[in-house]
């Protein structure tokens, strides 16, 4: 049986970094690690080819030489699935699809034959026992929570790791708060579940065997989730590092309580943790309350983020406007802790309603809801009817973006950041990463209409904290992304779609 995997396009995204691969002479992100996961699963004397629309295109005689052909995506991805869907079954083949998009929008993708949802561990095998008994149905779903310690290793052998910057693996699924807008919980539940420390160490190994070298992101939901496990696990990882000279610098995503575990921090930042994404959202209590992102309210934000960049982590953060607590004055607060904390990237989005969760039970009952969301929080649009005049909220929102990465701004922002950021990543110095610094001289200390901001942060950064050094000129990198990001903001009409956070995983739903 000859199983052709294909991952969808994604549009130009806050997190696409598209200005940024040419300069590491990269095709895309992220490879998408569910599909790699799902082949794995699949019966080993299967013939396998996976297409990623990031990096190539699908031709007709890659379908034409599949029996089946398997569609993983995420909601943002959804246009270029349904393409892909058609393609597929205009050449007579047979389409299993999985994944978030799927899992909440099953009605709208016609000519799937097999819906595979949920986590693919407990309905991948349903499917495949029917398929080898030739009765297989239409749609498979379940959602029993499955032992992850069981899942394979991804299948690294269908890509090229020349074409992506990063590479992801998982370590949990799950999240134990829950806050309203988030569909985390509803497609991994409360309870976070983790994979074994040498399961873990494996994964590791078998990038590291495969020749990957560089950036890994740990994918979770929430990777502090469950600290006692991840206590447990990351002396193991430390030694790792240590052994095979730290081949991985990381990333990944966490609550705000992170800063709350010196210990924690610590152990991180010894494993080579240089990055770690927070749901921050807003600084408005009331806001935070009203989505019962109760672990936030009760702390100073600002200095929770200072003490991650003192661990020698940076923080991304993710920010939202829209809730109904929100006041005409949200979008001047926003901006003013943005810059005062020195959160370099920011992702700024209006409130969105993903299918199935609180907001959306609650606001379907209020008679508020307009439409499904585009599956992206940054593309202007609202599928809800908000408190605040509508035009005010777009307006409003499309002004904290212009002024957080107009170039003066964003700039003061890498030196607010680095004046406290204490540096401990151990990384090897790269051919793609001294190509993009000479890149950079040109591009943006000649050409751009930043490169007095640039120049000023290199010459600073280099006699002040030379250890920052790396980070500084990253950050310059992408602060060229952002600004284009921010004009296509500024000029976008809020009917049209656009923009994702993160990867797509075939599990979640």
């Amino acid at each position: 049986m000859n199983i052709l995997l294909v991952y969808p396009a994604y549009p130009e995204t806050f997190w696409s970094f598209k200005q940024v691969l040419r300069f590491v002479r990269k095709k895309a992100t992220y490879p998408p690690l569910g599909l790699l996961t799902v082949a794995s699963m699949l019966p080993q004397e299967w013939n396998k080819r996976l297409v990623d629309l990031n990096v190539s295109e699908l031709r007709d005689e890659h379908i034409a030489w599949a029996d089946m052909v398997f569609i993983s995506a995420m909601i943002v991805q959804k246009p270029s699935a349904r393409e892909v869907v058609m393609r597929c079954k205009e050449h007579g083949r047979t389409v299993v699809a999985g994944g978030p998009a799927f899992t909440t929008m099953i009605e709208r993708f016609e000519g799937v034959d097999h819906f595979v949802l949920n986590e693919a561990e407990v309905t991948l095998p349903m499917f495949l026992e029917d398929l080898k008994n030739g009765c297989p149905k239409h749609v498979y779903a379940s959602w029993v929570r499955p032992d992850i310690t069981k899942t394979p290793l991804p299948m690294w052998s269908l890509i090229n790791f020349k074409d992506y910057v990063t590479m992801p693996v998982q370590y949990s699924r799950g999240c134990p708060f829950d806050c309203d807008f988030c569909d985390i919980v509803i497609m991994n539940g409360h309870i976070p579940r983790v994979k074994a420390p040498e399961q873990m160490i494996a994964e590791f190994q078998a990038l590291y065997n495969a020749g990957w070298r560089g950036s890994v992101f740990v994918v979770d939901d929430n990777f502090i989730g469950n600290k006692a496990n991840v206590k447990g696990m990351l002396p193991a990882l430390i030694e790792w590092q240590k052994r095979h000279r730290y081949p991985f610098s990381l990333l990944t995503e966490a609550s705000v309580n992170l800063a709350d575990d010196h210990e924690l921090m610590g152990m991180m930042s010894e494993a080579n943790f240089h990055k770690v994404f927070l749901g921050i959202e807003t600084p408005c209590t009331e806001s935070l309350t009203e989505c019962g992102k109760l672990q936030n309210t009760k702390r100073d934000l600002a200095e929770t983020v200072r003490i991650i960049h003192r661990h020698g982590m940076q923080v991304m953060a993710g920010f939202i406007v829209g809730f109904d607590s929100d006041t005409e004055s949200i979008f001047e607060t926003q901006i003013r802790f943005i810059q005062k904390v020195g959160v370099v990237t920011a992702m700024v989005g209006l409130l969105n309603v993903l299918p199935r969760t609180r907001l959306w039970r609650r606001l379907k009952s209020e008679g508020r809801l307009l439409g499904e969301t585009t599956g992206e929080n940054t593309d202007g649009s609202l599928n809800f009817i908000p408190k605040m005049n509508k035009e005010k909220l777009i307006a409003g929102y499309k002004q904290i973006i212009s002024r957080i990465y107009s170039p003066r701004n964003y700039y003061k922002r890498i030196h607010t950041f680095i004046r406290h950021y204490k540096p401990t990543v151990r990384a090897r110095l790269s051919w793609p990463a001294f190509n993009a610094f000479l890149m950079s001289l040109w591009e943006i200390g000649i050409l751009s209409r930043s490169r007095f901001l640039y120049w000023r942060l290199l010459i600073r950064t280099f006699f002040t904290k030379i250890k920052a050094f790396p980070v500084a000129v990253e950050l310059a990198i992408y602060g060229e992304h952002f600004q284009r990001f921010a004009r296509r903001v500024s000029r976008h009409d809020e009917h049209k779609n656009s923009p994702v956070r993160r990867p797509a995983l075939w599990q979640t739903g």
